[in-house]
């Protein structure tokens, strides 16, 4: 198999690097409305990010745009900017935008969609967001009224094409924000397709956190001669983040779990499964934690209204499957915990691309068992992360260190009994992942033969006792 750094390295030889700009201490400098400049001091924007800097002048001047960096670098405006300023002044014909951006999840679109309001209102232009998982007819709607931006994720783009609700003949600006996870995801043919109907001599601007096979194929057959900006190393692993591997006992990772998202702070807790995330869940919240689940199971309103809850604070540990890992934004989000280790770096990196945005700091603990430690290790090499390994037990200084875990309070948020505080010699959490036989001390779910087994012995004991046994 593969390096995939060293393929992606191969890959981004192929192009040549810009030249960075000069010093840019203010967007004034970047030649943007005064519309938008005036949005951008009204929500305290003045000084660019390096990407922004970088790729914004050649997007504004209509160059093809190749931009790599990791989510949370500034790239929606990179993009966005630009994108709106040369759309101003047109007016979309019903079901015919004028710019696209394509995206990999609907929590993404939203956020994009959102972030880029306030400007496109200043400019007097009309987004419509189309998203699966909610009604197409009044996405359709919004199309027939005229958006002159549209904000998609690929399959239900694809959906509304195919029911003649949008036509993409005169989109003259065509972005791909997070391109990588969009091929990842299986969406390679429906953005290709989409591509295709877009008008041949437009502009494209790609943005990616790496730039290999799938990705490397769509550069090459839909940019011409693109300006390319990278601000992020070839890995995507980012120096302001503190990465840990906690070793746990497999029973009282139990116990390790709950004492992190009981923290005077948000935190977000990955695991593998839609059912392990609602397992853990239900026993947060029991435990007093006002936690919630993210997961595709879940209807389009109730992700939305969970993630408000989760930016708002309402809601402190949000538990949560990949899904999340696709373009989330959450500000001033310090922690994120992989309660199961993820398995490829990619995902370990959008992980962990949740917490340190916009030039923050954060931290990023995976735990794992002792079995898991040489898997695990693999995937932070390939991850080009070193993380500091500790072992870790519940009710540990070194615990509350470096996530601020403590004693949940133990008070149900749901109704129901009190959840005593966990203890080191409880049965595993059932749900937290792994697969093994509770035995093995892995953490995992018991199997139903050992359980059948202990019911049988408790049976004859009870037994013997009746008899004077």
């Amino acid at each position: 198999m593969s390096d995939p750094v060293r393929t992606d390295a191969r890959r981004q030889d192929r192009v040549s690097e810009t030249p960075a700009p000069p010093t840019v201490a203010s967007f004034a400098q970047l030649g943007l409305p005064a519309e938008v400049l005036r949005v951008l001091g009204e929500h305290g924007v003045t000084v660019p990010f390096p990407i922004q800097a970088a790729a914004l002048p050649n997007a504004l001047a209509g160059r093809d745009v190749l931009g790599r960096g990791r989510t949370g670098s500034g790239k929606t405006l990179a993009f966005g900017l630009g994108m709106l300023a040369r759309t101003a002044g047109r007016r979309a014909q019903p079901k015919e935008p004028l710019a696209l951006v394509l995206v990999p999840t609907r929590e993404l679109a939203q956020q994009v969609g959102e972030a880029l309001a306030p400007y496109a209102e200043a400019l007097r232009l009309r987004i419509a967001t189309v998203v699966g998982g909610v009604s197409i007819g009044r996405q359709a709607a919004a199309l027939r009224d005229g958006a002159e931006i549209v904000v998609a994720t690929p399959g239900r783009l694809h959906d509304l094409v195919e029911r003649k609700g949008c036509r993409l003949g005169r989109v003259r600006i065509a972005v791909l924000d997070e391109a990588d996870q969009m091929c990842d995801m299986g969406f390679l043919p429906q953005v290709t397709e989409i591509l295709d109907q877009v008008r041949p001599d437009g502009q494209r601007m790609l943005f990616s956190a790496t730039l290999d096979r799938d990705v490397d194929q769509l550069v090459q057959r839909y940019l011409r001669d693109p300006a390319v900006h990278s601000v992020d190393p070839s890995s995507g692993a980012v120096p302001e983040i503190e990465h840990h591997v906690f070793v746990v006992h497999g029973p009282d990772r139990y116990a390790v779990t709950t004492e992190i998202a009981a923290r005077d702070g948000r935190v977000l807790l990955f695991l593998d499964t839609k059912h392990g995330v609602d397992q853990l869940t239900r026993h947060l919240r029991a435990s007093g934690v006002a936690a919630a689940a993210l997961h595709s199971g879940k209807s389009q309103p109730q992700r939305t209204r969970t993630l408000a809850q989760f930016k708002n604070g309402q809601v402190t540990a949000l538990v949560a499957t990949n899904v999340a890992a696709r373009g989330l934004h959450v500000d001033d989000l310090d922690l994120v915990v992989n309660v199961d280790p993820a398995t490829d770096p990619k995902d370990y990196l959008h992980r962990a691309g949740r917490t340190a945005r916009a030039g923050r700091s954060g931290t990023v603990v995976t735990l794992v068992l002792s079995g898991q430690r040489r898997e695990t290790s693999q995937v932070m090499t390939d991850a080009d992360v070193a993380p500091k390994v500790t072992k870790v037990r519940s009710g540990e200084a070194e615990l509350s260190r470096i996530t601020g875990a403590r004693a949940p309070s133990g008070e149900p948020l749901d109704g129901g009994p009190a959840v005593p505080r966990p203890r080191n010699h409880n049965a595993p959490f059932r749900g937290l992942g792994s697969t093994k036989d509770a035995k093995s001390g892995s953490g995992g779910r018991g199997s139903r033969k050992s359980s059948e087994a202990r019911k049988l012995a408790e049976a004859r004991k009870a037994a013997r006792v009746r008899r004077g046994g």
